[in-house]
């Protein structure tokens, strides 16, 4: 609920923004909660500034939901639970039975989904480059004037961001290739080839496993491989799924109740960030589907209790 007064122009002009805003603010932190949060916080913001001052609300308002994103992204970074129940509500996850899934809605909502998947594994400032400028048309001198960096270089960081997620491009879900380095992977770490993991991981990669204790963050290649042999054999009982449009696998204990699922973001033809949830209250937060309709495994033999 606003708290702003229709009476009070100022609140009049800010409701005219406001739905942007919070598209905005969830693209930047993909959690509805800390969208309306952050939009919430510019009304306080604006309703203590001089309203003489401002010459171009609808920029002065996107510049001030940027910073306040800013903030809570580099915030997550120090806490990646933070708001992370909120996120896990909405992921969406689905059988991978064929090269496309067959309900052209799903594989929409999916594909939207995946973007906000693949956005979390951008830096906090590749992200904003990318949501303001790619998103929203926001130009670069500005988004610069919130980083406090030069056009040149947030121009730069749009780019990085804009390949990393060059993948969500295509309109017919995860293609062939995507699938082709994620079993490629899952061999390499079953199969304890370290020289095979590192052909297929990107040197920056970040996995991120979500346990009961909270978010464990490992990154760079050479550890993230180093993990994946110690804990080879892709998941007991383990099933190829579309998590949020992206490859993965969700894997079940004997009794039916989920164990792990697991989402891959490839970009040219390289693993950039691999999520791993195995908390079972955070699992109790996603709609899976059912161990009985999965009766194809990934893999020949796992080691039961395998997040990997």
């Amino acid at each position: 609920m606003s708290d702003t007064s229709p009476a009070d122009p100022m609140a009049e002009a800010f409701e005219t923004q406001r739905d942007r805003l919070r598209s905005v603010a969830y693209r930047m932190l993909g959690s509805h909660a800390d969208a309306e949060d952050v939009v919430q916080e510019a009304w306080l913001r604006l309703s203590r500034q001089d309203a003489a001052t401002i010459h171009n609300l609808a920029g002065w308002l996107t510049t001030v939901v940027g910073r306040i994103s800013l903030d809570v992204l580099r915030s997550r970074q120090a806490r990646p639970e933070a708001s992370y129940d909120d996120r896990l509500s909405e992921v969406m996850v689905t059988l991978d039975d064929s090269p496309v899934p067959e309900d052209d809605a799903v594989l929409a909502d999916s594909v939207g989904l995946a973007l906000l998947v693949v956005l979390e594994s951008l830096r906090p400032s590749e992200r904003l480059a990318f949501v303001l400028h790619d998103l929203f048309a926001v130009p670069f001198d500005e988004i610069g004037q919130i980083l406090g960096k030069s056009t040149a270089a947030t121009k730069m960081l749009a780019s990085r961001a804009r390949r990393k997620v060059r993948a969500m491009e295509r309109p017919t879900g995860v293609g062939r290739e995507e699938r082709e380095v994620v079993q490629a992977f899952l061999a390499a770490a079953r199969g304890g080839d370290f020289e095979g993991l590192l052909r297929v991981l990107d040197p920056g990669v970040k996995l991120t496993v979500d346990t009961p204790s909270g978010a464990v963050v490992t990154l760079g290649a050479t550890k993230v491989a180093a993990g994946a042999q110690l804990s080879a054999g892709a998941a007991a009982q383990g099933r190829t799924v579309l998590v949020n449009g992206l490859p993965g696998i969700i894997s079940w204990r004997e009794d039916g109740t989920p164990l792990s699922v697991v989402a891959f973001t490839v970009v040219d033809g390289r693993i950039t960030d691999i999520r791993i949830v195995i908390d079972p209250a955070r699992l109790a937060l996603m709609d899976l589907p059912d161990h009985r309709q999965a009766p194809k495994s990934v893999a020949a033999r796992s080691r039961p209790g395998s997040a990997l």
